[in-house]
């Protein structure tokens, strides 16, 4: 596969700048609270990748992220 060439005017190194930068966290949700669950975390910020079966059928597991403030 080809490399990706800058956009014209940039370098590599500020193209990897202006990159957003991530951090994660996973959710315990309980399957009856699954909104709330949410809701509290989206209020702060976080953005929901995926939820996904947890360890029984009352308890759900969710990915979530946000980006990192500048100069974190």
């Amino acid at each position: 596969m080809p490399r990706r060439q800058p956009a014209e005017g940039r370098s590599v190194t500020s193209t990897v700048s202006l990159m957003t930068k991530w951090e994660y966290v996973t959710v315990p949700v309980l399957v009856h609270a699954t909104k709330q669950i949410l809701d509290n975390w989206g209020a702060d910020g976080w953005e929901l990748v995926q939820i996904v079966p947890g360890m029984n059928p009352e308890n759900l597991v969710a990915y979530l992220k946000r980006p990192i403030a500048e100069g974190e």
